[in-house]
């Protein structure tokens, strides 16, 4: 996805996809973690100043993090509390596909907004009123032992949000993507958000109001222990989701 965003923008990153692994894997390394969290970044230079861009310098850095999880193991359990924000994600058709720094200004101010009002995060809606996604997150609702996610239009596409469908499916639970209603997604029995540092958190409430029994529900936690199970190698039927980085 890294590459394609880039290749979207006009940016030629200078590595091959296999030679950006190698790094990642040896930073992992260098760095002695256990659990860690890797993010990979490409950054043009600073050979000149505007917005003709074509003849700057391609940049690329990889940052690593000790990060068991971004959520507490207790909001991985009890849910966390959300709230509904003023602003409107992005509309924009890069945004579904490929993740770029600047769709995600209206991320961090309702980000901001939701800390500030007391909450753990923030729902945003597209802008035509439906549901589109969290501030770093997309977001399941379980309905009836039916799980429906918003559909890709105004939301990226995150690969644990396909991963999830996909595990899901395995399953055999029915996964449909769609566009929610606020009021179909505080009347589900569950919600949950899923993402690469968030994995799969549940919501308890939104605006206050409690979701299902107000703590993780079960198809929830059968898909956060089947994903937890898989990315720490103890999942044999995904193994080839993984890399194997060894010293």
């Amino acid at each position: 996805r890294l590459f394609s965003a880039a290749e979207k923008i006009g940016i030629k990153i200078p590595y091959s996809v296999e030679e950006l692994n190698e790094v990642q894997k040896d930073i992992f390394i260098k760095n002695q973690l256990d659990e860690g969290y890797l993010r990979p970044i490409v950054f043009l230079g600073s050979e000149s100043l505007g917005i003709r861009a074509t003849e700057l310098s391609v940049n690329v850095a990889v940052a690593a993090w000790e990060w068991p999880s971004y959520m507490s193991p207790e909001a991985k359990k009890n849910g966390i509390s959300v709230i509904k924000s003023s602003y409107e994600q992005y509309s924009n058709p890069l945004h579904s596909g490929y993740k770029i720094i600047g769709t995600y200004i209206n991320s961090t101010m309702a980000l901001h907004e939701a800390l500030a009002r007391g909450a753990d995060e923030a729902l945003l809606l597209d802008k035509n009123g439906y549901i589109s996604e969290g501030s770093g997150e997309n977001i399941f609702i379980v309905k009836a032992n039916k799980i429906s996610t918003p559909k890709t239009d105004h939301c990226l596409n995150g690969i644990t949000r396909q991963s999830v469908i996909k595990i899901a499916e395995d399953f055999g639970i029915e996964v449909t993507e769609k566009d929610i209603t606020y009021d179909e997604l505080v009347s589900s029995d569950e919600v949950f958000f899923t993402g690469t540092a968030v994995e799969i958190t549940p919501i308890s409430k939104v605006d206050g109001i409690l979701i299902g029994s107000g703590s993780i529900g079960p198809i929830t936690e059968k898909l956060q222990t089947t994903y937890g199970d898989i990315v720490s190698g103890k999942n044999s039927l995904y193994k080839n989701w993984l890399s194997v980085v060894s010293d």
